[in-house]
């Protein structure tokens, strides 16, 4: 064990109250939930002390907290019910739901699928839209249902599982100042579409089909992207290798502020080297995608491409508004993060407020 862990069993059951906190909701009733359980726990170490006849060890504390169960387990039981998914995996589902429709989903619709549907539709806007919205609303439901029925089945699966599920008391990290801590769900969760995002980005050079869609048939990347490909990629390996760390030491509470500040500097530096290289020195602007061979002669195509690289520059360039609107709020974080913990360098850590 840490050596900077107190032995004293009354800080252990502290330390236990702590992990609890950290998986329960923020709801008005989280202070409360904690205040019952520990008063629970109190009166059965009280009591199993006028049992023996003196204090107990840090052992024997230790047990009875793995018979109350895991604090994850013990704020999936004390948090508030819902219908499909447990307060446990609740956070991991609305973090992967909004990842996969408004990053991914609405993304690919407006900027690719929208224009391919607007050149189709000989430049009628009304059709058009209609025809996006129609498709993008059937892709949000399907992809919604599924989601939900994965994370369905595997907060029922998972009920009994848990239970059995190994864990030591003596192992929870020691009692910290009550301070915002980046939740472990949404690390993994980043981790692991961190992971994902980087292996697509290998493949797609070879598989195009993964970001164009059907119009991989007809459109090709720019000469713009090859010089762009490396730092995009070495952006989502300074993001996966963030994510890690921030998984790793989540006591570490500065690092996910500072970390996530850079990596939007990065994103910024790159975007803006990107799109001054898409203006050209001679003032005309580069194309992002290309028609492909097959379909450079023809007029359908053209305009296709024209919509889609449109779309392209309005995204990088709400993407660039954007990266300057999060970098000034980053950085204000920041500066409350580090005020805060200079003026409470000297108040002593407690648990509950």
């Amino acid at each position: 064990m840490n050596s900077s862990v107190s032995r004293n069993p009354q800080e252990l059951l502290d330390r236990y109250l702590q992990a609890v906190r950290f998986w329960l909701p923020r709801t008005s009733r989280q202070e409360d939930v904690l205040a019952e359980l520990g008063e629970d726990l109190r009166s059965q170490i009280d009591e199993k002390e006028t049992e023996l006849g003196r204090s107990l060890n840090q052992d024997e504390v230790s047990s009875i907290l793995k018979r109350c169960g895991s604090p994850m387990m013990v704020a999936g039981r004390l948090g508030p019910k819902r219908h499909l998914i447990g307060p446990t995996l609740f956070p991991i589902y609305a973090f992967v739901l909004k990842m996969v429709l408004l990053w991914i989903l609405v993304p690919v619709f407006v900027f690719i699928i929208g224009p391919v549907n607007l050149a189709n539709a000989g430049g009628e806007w009304g059709p058009a839209v209609a025809t996006t919205l129609a498709n993008l609303w059937f892709a949000l439901f399907i992809a919604a249902g599924i989601i939900t029925l994965v994370f369905a089945i595997v907060e029922r699966t998972s009920v009994h599982l848990g239970e059995e599920c190994k864990w030591d008391p003596l192992k929870l990290p020691p009692v910290r100042t009550h301070e915002r801590k980046t939740s472990f769900a949404k690390s993994a969760c980043e981790l692991i579409f961190g992971l994902f995002g980087l292996v697509w980005l290998l493949l797609l050079p070879h598989y195009p089909f993964m970001i164009l869609g059907p119009a991989a048939a007809f459109l090709k990347a720019a000469p713009i992207w090859h010089t762009f490909y490396i730092p995009i990629l070495l952006l989502a390996l300074v993001g996966l290798l963030r994510s890690a760390i921030t998984l790793a030491r989540p006591e570490w509470t500065a690092f996910p502020l500072w970390s996530h500040l850079l990596q939007n500097v990065l994103t910024f530096a790159v975007l803006s080297f990107l799109i001054n290289a898409a203006h050209g020195s001679n003032g005309a602007w580069q194309p992002f995608l290309l028609p492909d061979n097959a379909a450079s002669n023809s007029t359908h195509y053209m305009q296709a491409a024209g919509f889609v690289n449109l779309s392209i520059l309005l995204g990088l360039a709400g993407t660039w508004l954007g990266l300057c609107i999060a970098s000034v709020i980053q950085v204000w974080q920041l500066l409350m993060y580090l005020r805060k913990r200079i003026s409470g360098a000297h108040q002593p850590a407690t648990l509950a407020h």
